[in-house]
């Protein structure tokens, strides 16, 4: 009798695999709206801010990345909160020989290809506006409580929200696909402080 026998781990990854990347900053949020309908082989989800690349579902999906694997992305700000990080995350998986997709941005860049300059450009321009974005939300709300506290309005944190939290709200908020209703449900509010909450800090 001929006995052949196969390694392991060769057997076991020889699949071209898809994995669902979700990220949501603080345990209240909910990241049911994420890749809806997106189908994958595992999903790696985390609630941590974006801040770096210290999370450890993403270190563990980098990890076992190989060529020919895609990995599906909700939008770039649930990959990274600033460019340089973004485009390292990248990088690194083109490297590989993989490929990303950000669904909602409608951006999909393909490994195991010669460089494309324009793919890089286009990356580097998308991952700058989303920070742009973020940054002028974030110093709308500062703004908001100097004037407040300029008028002795303002009476301290008022809310069980951080600013990231706060800035991810307005830009769920400002989604024409966003349900408000929905929204205020999963975040444990009322309808009407979701739209106080929105109105006193844009």
């Amino acid at each position: 009798m001929i006995v052949i026998v196969l390694d392991f781990k060769y057997t076991l990854r020889r699949k071209t695999m898809i994995y669902n990347y979700v990220r949501v900053s603080t345990i209240s949020q909910n990241t049911a709206r994420q890749l809806v309908d997106v189908s994958c082989d595992f999903t790696f989800e985390e609630k941590i801010s974006g801040k770096d690349q210290n999370r450890p579902q993403l270190i563990a999906m980098l990890d076992g990345l190989k060529a020919g694997d895609l990995i599906n992305v909700h939008d770039m700000s649930r990959l990274a909160r600033n460019t340089r990080d973004m485009l390292d995350i990248v990088d690194k998986v083109l490297t590989i020989g993989a490929s990303i997709k950000f669904h909602k941005d409608n951006l999909f860049f393909e490994g195991g290809k010669e460089e494309d300059p324009r793919q890089e450009l286009m990356l580097t321009m998308m991952a700058g506006f989303a920070k742009f974005e973020r940054s002028m939300i974030l110093e709308r709300q500062r703004e908001g409580i100097a004037i407040a506290k300029a008028a002795g309005k303002y009476k301290g944190k008022q809310t069980k929200f951080t600013p990231e939290d706060i800035a991810s709200i307005i830009l769920r908020f400002n989604d024409p696909v966003t349900n408000k209703a929905k929204l205020a449900e999963e975040l444990k509010i009322t309808r009407s402080y979701l739209y106080k909450l929105v109105k006193n800090n844009s």
